[in-house]
């Protein structure tokens, strides 16, 4: 098994809020986050896929299709935009760094599917300090 990683960027906002919460107990839980005029990231995506090699190119996934993939099918959604209010499949969702990931897992997954590879795993980066990973 071969893996194959190809690494984007993006730059998005969001806020980091629970409605149901007083905003003393929001700024509690999500300090800065939860600044009501949002707060942004520039963001580093991972998207790894695995699979054996094709005897006749070598690859398990062309890398450039991979980077034009995963920039029309994700960054072209969320790169300066806001992730609470922009992006179609964060819509209703939490956009907590781990939330985001999945979503992003499922926008690419049946893409990758399709052209015969499988997803391994999706990182994002949020800060230097800070990634979440998924694997499905």
């Amino acid at each position: 098994m071969v893996y194959l990683t190809r690494v984007e960027h993006f730059n998005a906002a969001h806020r980091l809020y629970n409605k149901a919460w007083t905003d003393e107990h929001n700024n509690e839980v999500f300090g800065k986050c939860a600044n009501p005029n949002w707060h942004g990231h520039n963001y580093e995506l991972h998207v790894t896929i695995k699979g054996e090699p094709d005897p006749e190119t070598g690859f398990i996934f062309n890398a450039k299709t991979l980077g034009d993939l995963i920039k029309d099918v994700v960054v072209e959604k969320v790169d300066h935009r806001n992730l609470n209010m922009d992006v179609d499949f964060m819509a209703g969702k939490f956009t907590s760094a781990e939330n985001f990931a999945i979503g992003i897992w499922n926008e690419l997954q049946p893409h990758i599917k399709k052209r015969g590879s499988t997803m391994h795993c999706v990182r994002l980066v949020e800060t230097p300090k800070i990634y979440v990973e998924y694997f499905g």
